[in-house]
């Protein structure tokens, strides 16, 4: 087993290495991994970016774009044969048919490579030819990102933490209920399993429809093939001693192992490990809008998904010894356009305090990192409403559930961001300064003009950050 393993390190280490040196001197390789909770806006984020680097009218922030130094783009299979490739032309279709519609969450892991051809830059560009860049974009769960904190605890902990975190949550009451029954030190039973695991799912998608972030094992709510099978069909229950070989609770401690074992490890080393640009959406006006205890949870699950990165530079040398780093990861608070522009400096500031411990770390490694607030789909406009004599910047949008317009104004943001968190982290019930509201929008019709992409907010400020450097 040790000779298996220290061989395929070896092995994984010269694939690495001939990797770095191919795409150091040959055609450059960006991996972007794309990540955010649920709604977060994965699928239209990757649709808007991809579209708006093939008609390039609207990324007048992408310094390669405004310049001109991008000649050609265009769109090929993606080099891993065993990932599912994004659906990007059925995604496009649906924001920008005659009856636009949001697509589809993302359920599992995708991928699409786009390829840049750049006019040759520089002091010798007179003697050099054009050169391709490719970026292949990773789209994945944030859930799944959640579980890579697992690999560092038993069974035992991860039980103990969970039972304590949820145990006054109202839509954890029937689950609780069931496990509390359990003996665990009785022989295993399969339907006592069957029905525990089913009552923690119950939990989870109940949890993550309240506004919970902690909802994890992820394939618990996106199980895929996996649906039925052992490694979905355990949950954490009370204990009090070591359990017997053959007590449920040691058959629950065996399948918790083997979902790290034979699901969480193996998206860390084939796909996660090998990002180096990152971006983490966040949809902070929900969390705002569902309520400091929401907007806590979603504080720790930032800490948690962002203690998953490995952060820092990615030379050649250090690539080889230590693995490929995330040299960039760019934290973007998403439905900018759900908000008048003047309170986008409001959410940038939240942003930034939401995810600053796990910025500077990031920081100290050696990675750069950024905040802002972004739109990857304008689906509203702006407007002055006038209301008891004060004028109010509001938006405007189909609604989602009825399809009429209407005018939507928010609430105010505060421009100390310690505000919103002070109260989340002293577990506040209610925000004391106002009431913050969120609306659901239908994307708007877009009438597309030939060499424009989508209309979309500081989304070209992000593809700068996140792949600039290398154009």
């Amino acid at each position: 087993m040790v000779i298996s393993s220290l061989a395929d390190g070896i092995a994984r280490g010269v694939e690495s290495i001939g990797d770095s040196v191919s795409e150091r001197f040959f055609e450059p390789t960006i991996r972007l991994g794309v990540t955010g909770l649920a709604r977060s806006g994965k699928t239209v984020f990757i649709t808007s970016l991809v579209a708006n680097l093939l008609d390039r009218g609207r990324m007048v922030q992408l310094a390669a774009a405004r310049d001109g130094r991008i000649n050609a783009a265009f769109l090929q299979p993606q080099p891993d044969d065993t990932v599912p490739r994004f659906d990007y032309e059925t995604h496009l279709a649906a924001l920008t048919g005659p009856a636009p519609q949001w697509p589809d969450s993302t359920r599992a892991i995708s991928e699409l490579r786009l390829s840049l051809r750049l006019a040759p830059s520089g002091l010798l560009s007179g003697l050099q030819g054009p050169r391709t860049v490719h970026i292949d974009i990773v789209d994945y769960p944030g859930e799944w990102l959640l579980d890579l904190a697992l690999l560092e605890k038993s069974y035992d902990a991860w039980s103990a933490e969970v039972l304590e975190r949820i145990r006054k949550r109202g839509s954890a009451r029937d689950f609780l209920k069931r496990a509390k029954s359990v003996d665990a030190t009785a022989a295993h039973d399969e339907d006592t399993a069957q029905q525990l695991a089913k009552a923690f799912t119950d939990y989870l998608n109940a949890a993550r429809v309240d506004g919970y972030y902690d909802c994890t094992p992820g394939r618990f709510l996106l199980p895929g093939d996996l649906a039925g099978s052992p490694v979905l069909t355990f949950a954490p229950i009370p204990f009090s001693a070591a359990s017997q070989r053959g007590s449920i609770h040691r058959e629950m401690q065996r399948r918790y192992e083997a979902y790290k074992r034979k699901v969480v490890t193996p998206f860390f080393r084939d796909h996660f490990a090998r990002i180096d640009r990152q971006v983490v959406l966040v949809d902070a006006l929900t969390a705002i809008h569902s309520g400091p205890r929401a907007l806590e949870d979603l504080r720790h699950a930032m800490g948690d998904i962002l203690g998953a990165f490995r952060p820092g530079g990615n030379a050649l040398l250090s690539r080889f010894l230590r693995g490929k780093r995330v040299e960039k990861i760019l934290f973007a608070a998403t439905k900018a356009d759900h908000l008048h522009h003047t309170q986008h400096p409001q959410m940038t500031s939240i942003i930034k305090a939401l995810t600053r411990e796990a910025q500077d770390r990031a920081q100290f490694s050696g990675a750069q990192t950024s905040a802002l607030a972004l739109a990857s789909l304008r689906a509203t406009t702006e407007e002055i409403r006038n209301h008891s004599g004060a004028d109010l910047p509001c938006v405007r949008g189909t609604l989602l559930d009825s399809g009429k317009q209407a005018a939507f104004y928010p609430g105010t943001l505060p421009d100390d961001p310690g505000e919103l968190l002070g109260a989340a982290r002293t577990g506040a019930k209610d925000w004391l300064s106002g009431e913050y509201q969120a609306m659901a929008f239908a994307p708007a019709k877009i009438k597309m003009k030939p060499g424009y992409g989508p209309p979309h907010i500081r989304l070209d400020r992000a593809a700068e950050f996140l792949i600039g450097d290398r154009l």
